[in-house]
């Protein structure tokens, strides 16, 4: 099988400055390797690929499956013939294989395995091997590579490369390819950053995984069901840097997506507490309704006493009804201040700081509102009855706040209401009932920040 790449000559000429430095070829010929015999531990694979490729010349990439790798090597674990319990040792032999589960999907779970691929199980493979048996991918598929390389060298006297392959698949792509898990012989990357396309555009990031592209177009005459395990790609400038296909895994804090989804969703999980701050500055940016919907959907969501639902968030769209609330809001609380022998610059500075409500993107006031709170004949469990449903409205806040910081938007609950609870029954309309919980600012943070760290509880905790 042949391939050709064009290089588009006449365009080369006519721009001076092109100064790509190909990783690609003209010509290329993909050569299967036929005649190989079934392997078991211990055969001879260096002296089985030079009795069936004596036509193998210097400058070819011998492209290896792995799975014969790990026959010689002995990486077979013996297992039940029984198809349930052969079953049940695989996914056992996944687990053992993994140095981590990143995603679990049904049966299938995405693993990094101990060579540092990821991919499903770790790897581990009961196909093209007896019933009663399971495949381990070779313990070093690098080094068994540059063992083959030099067993050809010394057999042959060719100056090959060697790539040992695995059948994988892709993030954000269907199907299944072969990739590259050992190397020798050849420079697994090529980069192209610096260098100038013919349009003349410096190209800043292009990164070509040659070894994996080398193994996927061997398998395109290996093929899954063929035997035939081997295949020589022809036509390559080889260039040795030294480089294994372990550079081709990247590094946990180059990883992008070092976390799998398990990984994801538990890490999630305990800092949604932490992610919640008070953000007193918001961007020039509309926060989308349905978010700030689904946000208070969540937050409705919290635990109340008998069964009841005494919690309402009023969302203030209108402007007008907004700035009339607070502009009412704000003589209250000077009147109340002016009372309390501060001078006219303290009462000035403290009114200030409910500006933010005034600015805010979005405001939303909960309320309480305790229909079917029990009646008692005493005083206390009345005021505990109180306290019961002050506690749930609570839990409704800080919910919302919450569901408001995963979804990325900032928050800060200031209890200005609280004090002017018959100001903002008058000015919204509403019942006697209705206990104001404070107000909550809502908009895109305008420098956002990561989670808290969780400090010592102190005296905040008390175990007994």
């Amino acid at each position: 099988m042949s391939t050709r790449r064009r290089r588009w000559p006449a365009r080369r000429s006519n721009c001076p400055e092109w100064t790509l430095a190909e990783h690609s070829s003209d010509r290329l010929e993909i050569l299967p390797v036929a005649g190989l015999p079934e392997f078991r531990p211990g055969d001879d694979l260096t002296g089985a690929i030079a009795d069936a490729a004596r036509w193998l010349r210097s400058g070819d990439v011998v492209v290896v499956t792995s799975k014969i790798v790990s026959k010689i090597e002995g990486r077979l674990i013996r297992v039940p013939s029984d198809p349930e319990a052969r079953d049940e040792a695989r996914r056992k032999l996944v687990e053992q294989e993994a140095v981590r589960v990143l995603a679990r999907f049904g049966r299938t779970l995405i693993t990094q395995n101990r060579i540092g691929v990821v991919q499903a199980a770790s790897g581990v493979d009961g196909s093209n091997v007896h019933g009663d048996e399971i495949a381990l991918l070779p313990a070093d598929p690098d080094a068994s590579a540059l063992a083959l390389r030099n067993g050809l060298r010394e057999r042959l006297g060719v100056e090959v490369a060697v790539v040992i392959t695995d059948t994988m698949g892709r993030a954000w792509r269907v199907g299944q390819t072969d990739a590259a898990i050992g190397s020798s012989g050849l420079k697994v990357l090529h980069s192209y950053e610096g260098e100038v396309d013919a349009q003349g555009n410096e190209l800043q990031v292009t990164e070509i995984a040659v070894a994996d592209e080398v193994a996927a177009a061997a398998d395109l005459v290996k093929g899954k069901l063929k035997a035939i395990p081997v295949a020589v790609v022809r036509g390559l400038s080889l260039v040795d840097d030294g480089s294994t296909a372990r550079k081709l895994v990247r590094p946990v804090e180059e990883d992008l997506f070092r976390l799998g989804a398990a990984e994801a969703i538990a890490q999630g999980r305990r800092e949604a507490v932490l992610v919640r701050r008070s953000v007193r500055e918001f961007a020039d940016e509309p926060v989308d309704p349905e978010v700030l919907r689904r946000s208070i959907t969540a937050a409705l969501t919290a635990p109340a006493p008998h069964h009841t639902k005494p919690v309402r968030f009023v969302w203030l769209r209108d402007r007008g009804l907004r700035t009339k609330l607070l502009e009412a809001m704000r003589e209250s609380w000077r009147a109340d201040l002016s009372g309390d022998e501060f001078t006219d610059e303290q009462i000035a500075k403290r009114v200030s700081r409910g500006e933010i409500l005034f600015n805010a993107p979005e405001l939303v006031l909960p309320f309480l509102v305790p229909g079917g709170a029990h009646t008692y004949p005493d005083a206390r469990r009345n005021d505990c009855e109180r306290t019961m449903f002050t506690v749930a409205g609570g839990a409704a806040v800080q919910g919302l706040l919450i569901a408001l910081a995963a979804e990325e938007l900032g928050s800060c609950w200031i209890g200005s209401t609280i004090f002017a609870a018959d100001v903002a029954r008058e000015v919204l309309g509403l019942g006697a009932g209705w206990q104001p919980l404070g107000a909550v600012a809502i908009g895109h943070p305008l420098s956002p920040a990561g989670p808290r760290v969780p400090a010592a509880p102190g005296d905040g905790l008390v175990e007994l």
